[in-house]
C-alpha cells in the first residue's frame, strides 16, 4: 500500500486552505500554518497531537470553516514543519504563541482546541502573554498533564514498573512504522482507537501517523515521558471543556478527570463511551459541536476586553 500522508477522499481528506504561511518561533523553528474560512469570521486555532499533522483536524476544518476562520498548524517536526533540534514543553508554548501572534489581530480572541500533545501545548502556554491575550475558551481532547507513560494501558498488564518500562520502550521506539498495511491498521486501531471505530477512520489516522518521521516520533516521546504540567493547569483560567474516550489507552479518563477537577473554570467533562484516543476523528460531530459552543465565549471575552480598554482610556 502507498504511504500517503493523509487520505485523499472522504470526510477526513484535508480541505484546501484559503491561505498558507510559515511562522517563525522564538528559537527560529519554522512552522507550517493553514488558514481556512472567511478572514473576518470568529477564529478557531487547532493544535494537533504527537505523530499527527493538520490533516488530523480535517473533519473539524471542513465543518467549521463556513462560519469561522480556522487556523491549524503543524507542530515542529510534524507534517510540513521541519524537524527541530529543540524539543520540550517550552518550545511547544513558544510555537503556539508565535502562531497566535502571527494570525490574530492584537486583542483578538479565539477558541483554542488541543488534542493530546496539542492539549499539553495549551497547558504549557497557559501563563504566556499571547495565550492570555488571545484565548477566549479552550477545548482539551484526550490529553493529560503528567504521568502519561505510567498510566497508559497500551499493554494489558497491571500498573507498575514493568508495564511502565515496556510502554516506554514501545512508545519511544526508533523503528520506522513503514507502509500502512492491514496489520498496521489493526495495531494502530488497538493502541489508539475504540473497538467500534469504522475502517475509514482507522485508515485516516494510520496515514497521518505513519507519515510522521521516526526521528520526530522518538524525540517527542521522550518529552511526553517526562511531562509534568500539573502546575500549569491552574493557570488556564479561561472556560475549558474536556473530552475523553473511555477506551483511551494513551491518556485514559483518569487524566481528564484530574484536569476537570483542577481547572479554575471547567465548563464540562465529556466521557465518550467506547471511544479511544483519537476523539476528533472518532467523534467528529461532537468535537466540532464543542468548539462551536465554546465560540460563544469569543464575543463575551471581546466585550470584556473592550470595556477594560475603555476604562483605561477614560
Amino acid at each position: 500500500m502507498s504511504r500517503l500522508a493523509h487520505v485523499a477522499a472522504g470526510p477526513y481528506a484535508p480541505p484546501r486552505p484559503a491561505r498558507e504561511l510559515t511562522v517563525t518561533s522564538a528559537d527560529g523553528a519554522r512552522l507550517h500554518v493553514e488558514v481556512h474560512g472567511p478572514e473576518d469570521a470568529p477564529a478557531v486555532v487547532l493544535a494537533h497531537g504527537w505523530t499527527c499533522s493538520t490533516a488530523f483536524w480535517a473533519a473539524q476544518i471542513r465543518a467549521l470553516s463556513d462560519g469561522h476562520r480556522v487556523i491549524a498548524y503543524d507542530q515542529r517536526g510534524h507534517g510540513r514543519s521541519p524537524v527541530s533540534r529543540v524539543c520540550g514543553t517550552d518550545a511547544l508554548a513558544d510555537d503556539l504563541e508565535a502562531v497566535l501572534v502571527a494570525t490574530l489581530a492584537p486583542g483578538e480572541r479565539a477558541v483554542i482546541a488541543g488534542h493530546s500533545m496539542g492539549g499539553m501545548t495549551v497547558l504549557a502556554a497557559a501563563g504566556r502573554p499571547a495565550l492570555r491575550e488571545h484565548a477566549a475558551a479552550v477545548l482539551l481532547c484526550s490529553t493529560g498533564s503528567s504521568r502519561l507513560v505510567a498510566s497508559a494501558t497500551v499493554l494489558p498488564l497491571r500498573e507498575g514498573r514493568v508495564r511502565t518500562w515496556l510502554t516506554r520502550r514501545i512508545l519511544g521506539s526508533r523503528v520506522p512504522l513503514g507502509p500502512v498495511t492491514p496489520l498496521a491498521l489493526k495495531v494502530l486501531k488497538y493502541a489508539t482507537m475504540g473497538p467500534g471505530s469504522a475502517p475509514h477512520m482507522v485508515e485516516a489516522c494510520a496515514r497521518i501517523v505513519h507519515a510522521c518521521p521516526s526521528t520526530a516520533r522518538h524525540a517527542w516521546s521522550r518529552v511526553l515521558d517526562l511531562l509534568d504540567l500539573d502546575h500549569a493547569v491552574r493557570e488556564l483560567t479561561v472556560p475549558v471543556e474536556v473530552v475523553v474516550g473511555t477506551a483511551d489507552r494513551l491518556t485514559p479518563p483518569v487524566h481528564a478527570r484530574a484536569l476537570a477537577a483542577a481547572l479554575p473554570d471547567c465548563v464540562g467533562l465529556t466521557e465518550l463511551a467506547g471511544l479511544g484516543h483519537m476523539t476528533p476523528v472518532e467523534a467528529p460531530e461532537l468535537v466540532t459541536g464543542k468548539i462551536r459552543a465554546l465560540a460563544a465565549h469569543i464575543t463575551a471575552a471581546s466585550a470584556t476586553t473592550d470595556a477594560v480598554h475603555a476604562e483605561e482610556s477614560a
